[in-house]
């Protein structure tokens, strides 16, 4: 809020707002400073300013400009500016602290900076920006404020209110209020998405919201003595320019927005002293150089694997996993040079907190638990799956409960980790209270008290018979776990704990997924694994992880059941979703190279000579005793040569020799098959491809670059894109265009709605497309060069996420055939042969004829000749085809054009017709039906007139 002096001489206070923490704040924080920036601008001073904002990125490590924050990618406007105050930041923005403000019920000792100190005369800017929906706003993805407690909220005493909010279904949130002199505006309606409005290549995000970059814009070109109006100010953002409708409300407010000027909520004029002199004070820092520092994570990786191993193993062991990881494709693939994806650097983190916990639990130390706590909160800061973390270790404590290895090292390791960790996970913005309200953190909340039942316990039974020992464990436990047991049932029906999420049930049922949630079943990385994949991302270690498997269950101890469930673990879920072949692959290397170690050892070791009994008793004999006279030893018959018995391992020189080498030529193939992958697989540009031809030489396919550039060249800058959000970020990041969903996918009903669009006819979805202000459409069309990741091949999944949200509208049955099979040849469903997408992708396809031994119209990808050949485009036409025809755009016709051609003005022609008269010679001189006979000196009379 800001507080200030309106021309009226009134109070003003003012209040702008960040409360969003997802994985791209850049947007929320842009937009809110943006409004700072104006109202300081137009007069308005700090002192009269609440700022709250929860993500400081200006300050990001990640920020290419430290200490800069632009509102668009020319850097035409830094909006961070150089004096910014920011009241509220980071963890302080919740709920409770801005509805504490609000209402003016702030704990004693509040600065007045933290202060609202609004009266009867005071007006109030509330500005609210982040990510919403249907009635709430949340705050740091941990909290929502709902409409009625916004309603309940304003229910102050204040002069006049402008609420403005910048959010998906904003309108939802001023619906409720009943308080009087409030004029409320947001950026789209109920039902409504409102949409970012361009990237910035540089750091490859979006930067600010459309209402709010247009709303800037207006703000810009005023002064503080302006005449503007509110009433010009609501019309700053018209739909054309918004893609969202933005929404008006007045009936509260008394005053006509037009007879409003502007700066009675954003600008105020104050007496001001202009000095000439200015003293620039020295600054320590002004020769610092901002150097960027790349983290060699695959490198770190490699490392704590090896302390991993060892502790659990042996150094030999150790090395092997280091070097396994170092190169595995499992996990290169998130760690090839120049990428920075931040679940390489979860599985350093993921692979230092096992570390640092197994050296807890061998130690019992506390400091080693500290350390694993630490660790344990730098991942939860780098990885949304700290979740595996957080269930893996308890699962371990509750096993090792259970096998009765209970130890006061176990409990000193637990307790201090899970405590510590707890605390710090909390302070991370997007993780919040998750870790005591959610379900999946509700196993180690169990462990932690079940591990301080059992401790109770022990301490029990050395002051109790066994029979009242007995009973206690028996009755005292048969309570204890009911009473947690409902509990925790008690709280998760009256809301306090969240129940398991859909993400969560897609792990343990693998069709939940594709019924329930088809967005996130969808995406190919949650496809179960195949076998092929596997082999593909670990190569000879998929057949050597069992043997080292086998290795710790046969030699189990404390820290090796941990990497035993580890294993059972990591490989039930690669095997659910490809994805997670991510957490699978270190175990696999330290697996690995336990089995690879003991080979080595039991084939590389010397050959021991020939001991009888006698020498062996010898050895083992004191020193200083081997010169004493034994009689026991003096009068016994030494043995034969043949009755010597030998210690060897029954493994000739011969076989050792074969099974080296074969070990050696194994590792090899292995060092072969991951610099294969890296360079071919994972280290080429994804909109980049290359095919091989028949005599080895290889040939480049850049359609997609090419789709893009002429995208950037040939459309307008404000050209709206429809195609499949797998394609958003690229088409925002390399042809600067706006587009309608990306691969953001938190926003279901959007990307539903653009499904619904191509899985529909011509016409159905030309009135969705000019609902949604679109002027171009882009498919990828794979049937001329055979690329199986087309949107043919996608098209189903579009049906069913369409289906999910309009299912009235959409069925995926009409997709099939009668006998229950998706073809495209002339046998295919009917709905599917004239649905937009077959026709968009398939049109003039029908006459083009790829080679001598095809037809006409053949699809390579799909095998088959398509079945609608002949049929014309009455809505849209198509634009621009690459040259491999991988990618096809189309144009979306005006409604002008498709029901009458359009005629230049100077092609013109107006033809003259010929009128013949219908009247013949006789007949052209008309006469008129009861004409009244005029007789001079008589008037007519009334039935004549």
């Amino acid at each position: 809020m800001l507080r200030g002096q309106a021309e009226t001489g009134q109070t003003v206070r003012k209040r702008t707002r960040d409360g969003a923490q997802t994985r791209n704040n850049v947007p929320s924080t842009s937009n809110v400073l943006s409004i700072y920036r104006s109202v300081k601008r137009l007069g308005i001073p700090d002192s009269q300013i609440i700022l709250m904002i929860a993500d400081d990125m200006a300050c990001n490590p990640r920020n290419p400009r430290p200490a800069t924050v632009f509102n668009n990618a020319n850097q035409h406007i830094n909006v961070y500016g150089d004096d910014v105050e920011v009241d509220y930041r980071g963890y302080e923005v919740t709920v409770e602290n801005f509805v504490r403000l609000l209402t003016g019920r702030l704990p004693p000792g509040t600065p007045r900076s933290k202060q609202l100190l609004t009266d009867e005369g005071s007006n109030v800017l509330i500005y609210l920006t982040g990510h919403g929906g249907d009635g709430f706003l949340k705050f740091q993805d941990s909290e929502e404020i709902t409409s009625q407690e916004m309603a309940d909220a304003l229910e102050q005493i204040y002069h006049e209110i402008f609420f403005m909010i910048d959010t998906c279904q904003a309108a939802s949130m001023y619906e409720k209020f009943y308080s009087p002199n409030i004029l409320a505006v947001g950026s789209s309606l109920v039902g409504e998405d409102s949409l970012s409005h361009h990237v910035d290549p540089a750091i490859g995000v979006y930067i600010i919201d459309r209402y709010t970059y247009y709303a800037l814009e207006f703000l810009e070109n005023v002064d503080s003595h302006t005449r503007k109006t509110l009433g010009e100010f609501l019309n700053v953002c018209p739909k054309r320019v918004c893609i969202s409708t933005v929404g008006v409300r007045k009936d509260l407010f008394r005053r006509n927005p037009h007879d409003v000027r502007i700066t009675d909520f954003f600008g105020s004029v104050r007496p001001v002293e202009v000095i000439s002199n200015v003293t620039l004070l020295p600054l320590a820092g002004n020769k610092t150089k901002y150097k960027a520092t790349v983290l060699p994570k695959n490198g770190l990786t490699a490392i704590s694997t090896y302390f991993l191993t060892k502790e659990l193993w042996s150094a030999g062991a150790g090395l092997f996993a280091a070097c396994f990881i170092a190169i595995v494709p499992g996990y290169i693939s998130r760690s090839v040079a120049g990428s920075y994806d931040n679940e390489g650097i979860a599985i350093f983190a993921l692979q230092f907190t096992y570390f640092l916990w197994i050296k807890s639990v061998k130690t019992g130390s506390v400091f080693w638990a500290v350390a694993a706590a630490l660790s344990y909160f730098y991942m939860v800061s780098a990885w949304g799956g700290y979740v595996f973390i957080i269930n893996l270790i308890p699962l371990h404590v509750f096993v090792l409960l259970l096998m009765g290895r209970f130890s006061n090292r176990l409990f000193t390791s637990y307790t201090t980790f899970y405590i510590l960790g707890l605390i710090c996970s909390m302070q991370i913005p997007f993780v919040g209270f998750q870790p005591i309200r959610t379900s999946e953190h509700m196993a180690a909340s169990g462990v932690f008290a079940l591990l301080f039942a059992v401790a109770t316990l022990k301490y029990l039974q050395t002051m109790l018979s066994k029979s009242e020992f007995k009973s206690l464990v028996i009755f005292g436990g048969l309570i204890s776990a009911g009473v947690v047991f409902l509990t925790v049932v008690g709280l998760t029906y009256a809301g306090y704990i969240a129940p398991w999420s859909g993400r969560f049930y897609s792990l343990w049922d693998t069709g939940y997924a594709k019924i329930h949630i088809p967005i996130i079943a969808s995406v190919s990385e949650h496809q179960p694994t195949t076998w092929f994949s596997f082999f593909f991302d670990l190569h000879i270690l998929v057949a050597t992880f069992p043997a080292g498997l086998w290795y710790c269950i046969k030699n189990v101890n404390d820290e090796r059941v941990f990497v035993i469930l580890y294993a059972l673990s990591a490989v039930y879920f690669a095997g659910v979703m490809v994805r997670l072949m991510l957490t699978l692959t270190p175990v696999v290397c330290i697996l690995s190279g336990v089995a690879f170690s003991g080979l080595l050892e039991l084939f590389l070791r010397e050959d021991d000579t020939p001991r009888n009994e006698d020498s062996d008793e010898e050895d083992q004999s004191p020193p200083n005793n081997r010169r004493l006279y034994d009689k026991a030893v003096a009068g016994r018959v030494p043995k034969m040569k043949h009755e010597q018995s030998k210690e060897t391992d029954g493994i000739g020189p011969n076989i050792r020799s074969i099974v080296t080498v074969v070990i050696m030529l194994l590792l090899m193939l292995f060092a072969v098959h991951c610099t294969w992958v890296t360079s071919n697989a994972y280290s080429s540009p994804s909109i980049v491809l290359a095919s091989y031809g028949g005599d080895g030489t290889r040939q480049i396919l850049d359609d997609f670059r090419e789709a893009y550039f002429w995208l950037s060249q040939n459309t307008a800058d404000e050209a709206r894109v429809m195609s499949w959000w797998d394609y958003g970020y690229q088409i925002a990041g390399m042809a600067n265009r706006t587009t309608l969903v990306d691969n953001n996918t938190w926003n279901n009903s959007h990307i539903a709605l653009v499904g619904k669009a191509m899985s529909s006819n011509e016409t159905a979805a030309y009135d969705i497309m000019t609902a949604l202000d679109v002027d171009y459409v882009l498919v990828i069309f794979g049937g001329v060069i055979g690329y199986s990741g087309d949107d043919i091949n996608k098209f189903l999944w579009m049906v069913r996420i369409a289906e999910g949200e309009h299912p009235k509208d959409i069925r995926e049955s009409d997709y099939f055939t009668e006998h229950g099979e998706f073809r495209v040849d002339a046998e295919g469903a009917p709905t599917l042969l004239n649905s937009l997408m077959y026709k968009l992708s398939y049109y003039r396809f029908g006459e083009l004829k790829l080679d001598y031994r095809t037809p006409a119209g053949f699809d390579r990808t799909r095998n088959a000749v398509i079945g609608n050949k002949d049929f014309q485009l009455t809505y849209l036409e198509e634009a621009y085809t690459t040259e491999h025809w991988l990618v096809r755009i189309y144009r979306v016709k005006k409604v002008d054009e498709f029901n009458r051609p359009r005629i230049p003005v100077a092609n013109r022609v107006v033809k003259s017709q010929n009128f013949v008269s219908k009247k013949s010679t006789k007949r052209k001189k008309g006469t008129i039906k009861n004409k009244p006979v005029i007789v001079k000196g008589k008037r007519l009379s009334t039935k004549q007139v």
